[in-house]
């Protein structure tokens, strides 16, 4: 059974973690950039899922900037609980089967679906909808990675306290890397968003939390970055999370970045959590993502560009 997580549990497991402490460590605070590329670094729609979805995506480029014709994808959703859509324990449907599409119409060779559930496979990709939903793109683009034979252990040179993993080896083969992430809140990390689920592209969860798991997430994500990152907020899993049931937000909001880090530091900051707003950097291991520049946390140096398709 999850254990749930209340406001002022996550108040302690962030300060237990010391995000408490006003700091100003090197390389920290990074200059402003504005639309030094044309484009903003965050795009955030708002609206039904869909159009959301795709509309997001449009404000940073469009897909055709992250997808090339014949390359390989390989998007990872949140399905690893036999939930249903409603319940915001995994990505919703219908934000899979719009990125899966726009990548199809990209030109991509071919697209995956995959994640490393916590329930029995079959169950998980049915009760998520993410099967069905996506059965009208391609019958055989949505997998479980629940056998060892699907991986392959790697040495993440950029890491610092996991070293190496056993990595899915159709995300090693993959030329895009997208997240697909549900916003939803956590027991033991406090909220889970892009970098946390790639959690579900390993083998062995366990031993990350044996170490320092907000470390070990960090170290994963410099080995499995992803290209885009589209996070679903439609709905919130504010409280409760990763399993549920907890409180359901109806927040109809989509977001979209080339940086992880910023898509996840944004979603922690345009919701609610544990009945309270918090800042990224309450997030240690967001914190932490932005210490090691692998990408940025400090939303009021970046361009965000919001549309309501």
């Amino acid at each position: 059974m999850e254990r749930k997580l209340s406001r002022r549990d996550f108040f302690k497991l962030q300060a237990e973690n010391g995000l408490f402490l006003i700091t100003v460590l090197s390389g920290f605070f990074w200059p402003k950039l504005g639309f030094t590329s044309g484009l903003p670094d965050i795009g955030v729609a708002r609206g039904r899922a869909e159009a959301a979805t795709r509309a997001a995506v449009d404000l940073i480029g469009g897909m055709k900037r992250f997808v090339k014709r014949g390359q390989r994808v390989l998007i990872k959703p949140n399905m690893s609980f036999a939930r249903s859509p409603a319940q915001a324990s995994n990505t919703h449907p219908e934000v899979v089967r719009t990125v899966a599409a726009m990548c199809m119409e990209a030109g991509a060779s071919s697209v995956l679906i995959l994640d490393h559930t916590l329930a029995p496979g079959k169950v998980c990709v049915q009760t998520s909808g993410i099967g069905p939903a996506c059965e009208t793109i391609d019958r055989n683009m949505v997998h479980t990675l629940n056998n060892p034979s699907f991986y392959k252990e790697v040495e993440i040179s950029k890491a610092k306290s996991l070293t190496k993993t056993d990595v899915a080896t159709e995300a090693l083969k993959a030329d895009v890397l997208i997240a697909v992430p549900v916003a939803k809140s956590h027991s033991a990390t406090g909220v889970s968003l892009s970098m946390k689920g790639m959690m579900g592209l390993i083998y062995d969860r366990t031993i990350m939390h044996r170490m320092d798991l907000h470390e070990t997430i960090v170290d994963l994500a410099t080995l499995l970055k992803a290209d885009l990152t589209v996070i679903d907020g439609t709905r919130v899993l504010s409280t409760g999370g990763p399993g549920g049931p907890g409180r359901v937000i109806k927040a109809d909001t989509i977001i979209a970045s080339s940086d992880m880090v910023a898509a996840d530091a944004y979603a922690v900051q345009a919701f609610e959590w544990y009945g309270k707003k918090f800042k990224p950097t309450q997030v240690r291991h967001i914190r932490l993502a932005h210490e090691r520049r692998l990408g940025r946390a400090d939303l009021e140096n970046l361009s965000i560009k919001t549309a309501t398709p």
